[in-house]
């Protein structure tokens, strides 16, 4: 099978992205989100399962027996759950996933109470929120989630007002996200990470399938539904997947490397180093295919992959990401990001495994590993290593090797 830049349905992973966005999913809070990426997955006519966690699980066959691949992303969202219901009728809350107060100070929200019919409106404010009040203290009041509070809009005055509401301890809090897309093509919302991800991997998936040539390698579509609370992939990965790429966002910061109009590979994150060769591999279709690709590395950042590896996951693993703008608070990207990100992934869902051959046993012999056609092992002398002689003559002098190499002598494979 040839590999071939595919044609994105832009209007389309538009109308998603926009969809997914306006439904709320705190982590432990995503049933009615998982009801709308099914009807999705049906409209492409990817078929899935959903596992007794939530978890959902697209599947695509392909010409070869045996290994798979997956592409992972998740649908649920930082948010908070009610701590207390304060004496003043208002509402302490802790965060779900790791965020800061100092962004959601001034954020609308909807209380999730254990009734679907009955939601309640409000917003996260400091518990100095008024300068007549309160004068020089607001602007020196602390930040943390002691220094906030959700004033319900509902008339209420004391706890047991907001108990006779039907508002209880544990009630999820979820942050609005007020989705807009500007003349200009930027994205500006909450919780594009990651609902931006499952934009694009549906787009790819679509355009995949809507090209109607059977791939060469099954290709599984998993969706997480606890990445936020470090739970990510640690279930309901097949364990035939040979290949894992994660799709999240990348961080848009001084002194990163990402940027909001295109597709980022990470190298590292705080979990650790991704696969070499896959990650170079995917550097390489970009490149060749003229997608703006990015490398960064990413210091207090952990997506799906980690939770999958840690869980024993016995698969090459890379991450790649649309850049955003202030993550995990008032975000931003391009279309042009998400779109890089879809169109990436549509040419690698094509592709041969990296290495079909040696991932196709879960174990061989160390000659046939492939890690020495990048990465040579030096075999130290008996003798004086710094030997001038020795340092001139070595044998294994890298040869400049561009980008990544096919082993398996295909043009894109």
């Amino acid at each position: 099978m040839s590999v071939v830049k595919l044609d994105i349905d832009v209007e389309w992973m538009k109308e998603v992205l926009l969809e997914l966005l306006r439904v709320p999913s705190p982590s432990g809070r995503t049933d009615v989100i998982m009801q709308h990426v099914g009807e999705r997955l049906e409209e492409i006519g990817l078929p899935f399962e959903v596992t007794r966690r939530g978890v959902m699980v697209g599947s695509l066959d392909g010409d070869e027996d045996g290994l798979d691949r997956a592409i992972v992303v998740h649908t649920d969202t930082i948010g908070c759950m009610v701590q207390r219901l304060k004496d003043n009728g208002r509402l302490a809350i802790v965060p779900v996933g790791t965020h800061s107060a100092r962004f959601s100070e001034g954020t609308r929200v909807t209380i999730l109470t254990d009734s679907p019919e009955h939601t309640y409106s409000g917003t996260i404010l400091p518990n100095k929120a008024s300068g007549h009040a309160f004068g020089d203290d607001v602007d020196t009041a602390p930040i943390g989630w002691e220094h906030v509070e959700v004033r319900v809009d509902e008339k209420v005055s004391s706890a047991q007002d907001l108990l006779d509401l039907g508002i209880q301890v544990g009630d999820f809090v979820a942050q609005i996200a007020v989705p807009v897309i500007t003349r200009s093509g930027f994205v500006t919302s909450r919780h594009l990470d990651d609902k931006a991800g499952v934009a694009a991997a549906l787009a790819a998936f679509k355009a995949v399938i809507e090209h109607g040539e059977r791939l060469a390698v099954g290709a599984h579509l998993l969706i997480t539904v606890a990445e936020e609370v470090g739970h990510g992939a640690s279930s309901g990965l097949y364990s035939d997947v040979a290949e894992m790429v994660s799709v999240d966002s990348a961080v848009v910061a001084p002194g990163q490397h990402s940027t909001e109009t295109g597709v980022t590979l990470a190298m590292q994150d705080l979990h650790g180093p991704f696969d070499y060769h896959l990650t170079r591999r995917l550097e390489a279709l970009a490149t060749r295919h003229g997608i703006e690709a990015n490398r960064d590395v990413f210091r207090f950042y952990r997506s799906d992959v980690a939770s999958a590896l840690e869980a024993g996951a016995e698969t090459r693993a890379a991450l790649m990401g649309f850049g955003v703008d202030a993550t995990h608070g008032h975000e931003r990207t391009h279309m042009d990001a998400i779109v890089a990100t879809a169109e990436l992934l549509a040419l690698y869902l094509q592709t041969e495994l990296t290495f079909a051959k040696w991932d196709a046993e879960p174990s061989g012999p160390l000659k046939e590993f492939p890690s020495s056609g990048v990465q040579p092992v030096r075999r130290e002398p008996e003798w004086d290593p710094e030997a001038a002689d020795l340092v001139e003559a070595s044998p294994y002098e890298h040869d400049g090797l561009e980008g990544w190499v096919d082993p398996n002598g295909g043009e894109d494979g």
